[in-house]
């Protein structure tokens, strides 16, 4: 996984006003500079949910699409080889087109959902002509993305296109035979036609072909080196080798330096009568206009030595709205994983009392369901409250603070899932009693297998899972104490930090330097016979005291709330006193970030002292009592969202019609009866 600083510990940026002139310079007025891929600029396709159908569908020219996520480090890092592969085949795009989508875009997440996306980069082919919706056909060359490996699985997509669906700009890319070309000979011709001679394993020959269809006055043909006698007769000696045949019937052997694809190409441009077809573009599906594509997100000043909530609820957010919807149904290993995961979320996460009443109810209805197989459509109700459970709320928008990039595809939800885990950790150890009978209260590990197994599961960056999955199998058996999850975590966010530094996902307005920096916590660093050494002491002191729920800031927050709020938000919560002081006189910046909050109160809170007086003297039982008694009617009944009411007049509707069924069962057969002695004959 990619990260800006461990834990959000980056050195500090430029002042705030620099940095936001910087953005704007990068974002341009239409906001679309600092994405990934830049339509207009780059040589591609730029897709979105309003325009990705359009142009899949009955298109006359075969696309290769990459759905990619903005926030993936791989992706990042393998941008400039997609750029230069487009660049590299743009002459093909009347047969084949490249396109990318970025899934990472809050209006994309239902179509990348469609087409079942669940890791980035994932590359899909489309057929020309399709005339119904597909999810594509996938890459299947592995870990190979080079350039040229692309580039041949192009050619064999195309290839595999039968003869009704192939696209009209894509000429024959077969060999022919060679008694085709001896025909050829000494006559006169409208045109050049080039002879590309090479064995049956190579691609130059058709992708000089390719090359050359936007090009009049020349025609390109494949033969294989298979008969050496006309090889012999033509005066070629090695392969790939290009022979032409001229417009008055004349031919030879064309003279290259190198025989390479490149030089054959551009040999047959050049020549004299060869030009580009003049020829409309293809049409491009259009971008539907959005007002806020040109809004630009001001710069938000924020303190290292904090940690923010926003962080850490868009986290959530992102995770289970935008990660988990790949998956359609969940089961199995995926299954388990997801409920451990929001078991221990539901128990460990200090956050606000909407956000952790969400997370106890979506556990208990997990734990509910005696189902081998869960929709992700029945697990996104819950977390939208479609059920209209009073009390629970997860912001439905990202608002990035400590993790926020000089650009919008840099940091971001990789740094707040980082930020995440190390404070399940460090709550995992300062109140181990929070996980008691959840079956995890023994097991030292159980924050870091939950993360390795949600990451191998779920996280999008395939690349970034396997490199979390080698560190796990290296030394994590090693983790024998709450502590040491602890240690661990931060010192294998310190290696990735260390492997990512000066990677194409690196901020450079953040480099992945290692964390906490001298100047956040100077009693951890020591130096021994000239050597940079970490007091380990003092670093899980720190630690603890970052990622505690008293180092939380507010500010930012969707629904910021008052000091009483956070008091109630935060009354499972119970201040340590074993905890080390804190390591700076932080008390008056919270005193200040308090004031600073809006004075607003969330509906559970108001409809609790509304209905029941103070609550403040009342305690955590009041509020838990109260609330579980609204939203139990509603989520406990068959662990499925139906109230009393609704299972009522299922019960009445149910008799109505055994009644019914009843009534019309006896009628009949009365009617049989009645029929049979009516019409009743003796035999003679």
């Amino acid at each position: 996984m990619a990260a800006g600083g461990a834990g959000g510990g980056c050195p500090p940026g430029p002042p705030p006003l620099l940095l936001l002139l910087g953005l704007v310079a990068a974002a341009g007025l239409g906001g679309e500079a600092a994405r990934l891929y830049r339509p207009g600029e780059d040589p591609l396709t730029v897709l979105e949910a309003g325009t990705v159908r359009r142009a899949l569908l009955n298109s006359s020219a075969a696309w290769v699409l990459q759905f990619y996520s903005s926030s993936c480090g791989h992706c990042i890092g393998f941008a400039p080889t997609w750029r230069a592969l487009a660049g590299d085949v743009r002459d093909w795009e009347p047969a084949i087109r490249i396109g990318v989508l970025d899934c990472g875009e809050e209006e994309n997440y239902e179509t990348c959902k469609e087409y079942g996306i669940l890791y980035y980069p994932t590359f899909r082919y489309f057929k020309a002509f399709t005339k119904q919706f597909t999810t594509g056909e996938n890459y299947k060359a592995g870990s190979d993305r080079e350039l040229q490996t692309v580039r041949q699985m192009m050619i064999d997509f195309l290839q595999n296109h039968s003869q009704e669906s192939r696209p009209p700009a894509c000429p024959p890319l077969d060999p022919i035979p060679s008694s085709e070309i001896a025909s050829l000979f000494d006559k006169t011709s409208h045109h050049y036609t080039a002879i590309v001679v090479e064995s049956s394993n190579s691609y130059v020959g058709r992708e000089v072909i390719l090359d050359l269809i936007q090009y009049e006055n020349i025609m390109v043909k494949r033969v294989l080196n298979s008969d050496k006698a006309f090889l012999e007769k033509l005066g070629i000696t090695s392969i790939p080798s290009c022979y032409l045949i001229y417009p008055n019937g004349s031919h030879g052997l064309i003279n290259i330096l190198k025989p390479l694809r490149s030089f054959f190409s551009s040999y047959l441009k050049s020549l004299p009568g060869v030009r580009r077809k003049l020829v409309s573009q293809l049409p491009l599906p259009k971008k539907q206009s959005k007002q806020e594509g040109t809004e630009i997100k001001a710069w938000k000043e924020f303190d290292k030595a904090k940690l923010y909530m926003a962080d850490l609820e868009s986290g959530l957010h992102y995770l289970l709205r935008v990660e988990l919807a790949t998956h359609k149904t969940l089961e199995g290993a995926e299954l388990k994983t997801f409920k451990d995961f929001v078991t221990v979320l539901s128990k460990l996460f200090p956050g606000r009392q909407p956000v952790v009443k969400l997370l106890e109810t979506l556990q208990e209805w997990l734990v509910s369901l005696p189902l081998d197989k869960i929709p992700y459509d029945a697990i996104l109700d819950l977390v939208n409250n479609k059920m209209r459970i009073s009390g629970i709320f997860l912001t439905n928008h990202i608002q990035w603070v400590g993790c926020q990039g000089s650009k919008p595809e840099l940091r971001g939800y990789t740094c707040s899932l980082w930020k995440l885990f190390h404070t399940l950790t460090v709550q995992a150890a300062v109140r181990p009693k929070a996980l008691i009978n959840t079956g995890f209260e023994d097991n030292p590990q159980v924050v870091l297998q939950i993360m390795r197994r949600y990451i191998q599961h779920f996280f999008g960056c395939k690349a970034c899972a396997q490199h979390f999955e080698e560190m796990a199998k290296e030394s994590m058996e090693s983790v024998k104490t709450l502590d040491k999850a602890v240690l661990w975590l931060w010192e294998k966010h310190n290696v990735v930090n260390d492997r990512l530094a000066g990677d194409p996902s690196e901020d450079p307005k953040f480099p992945k330097v290692q964390w906490p920096t001298p100047d956040l916590c100077p009693e951890c660093h020591d130096e021994i016979k000239g050597l940079h050494s970490w007091n380990e002491v003092q670093v899980l002191q720190f630690l603890k005291h970052h990622y505690h729920h008293e180092n939380i800031l507010y500010k930012y927050a969707e629904g910021q709330v008052n000091a009483n709020e956070i008091e109630l938000g935060d009354v499972r919560e119970r201040k340590d006193k074993n905890l080390p002081k804190k390591m700076s006189g932080d008390k008056e910046d919270k005193i200040l970030d308090q004031q600073n909050m809006l004075d607003s109160k969330s509906k559970v809170l108001d409809k609790l002292i509304t209905n029941n007086g103070p609550v403040k003297d009342r305690g955590k039982n009041a509020i838990e009592s109260v609330i579980h008694k609204e939203t139990k009617p509603s989520v406990s009944f068959l662990g499925i969202g139906f109230s009393n009411i609704d299972m009522s007049l299922c019960v009445v509707l149910y008799v109505a019609s055994s009644l019914f069924l009843m009534i019309m069962y006896f009628f009949f057969r009365m009617r049989s009866k009645r029929w049979k002695v009516r019409y009743y004959r003796p035999a003679v």
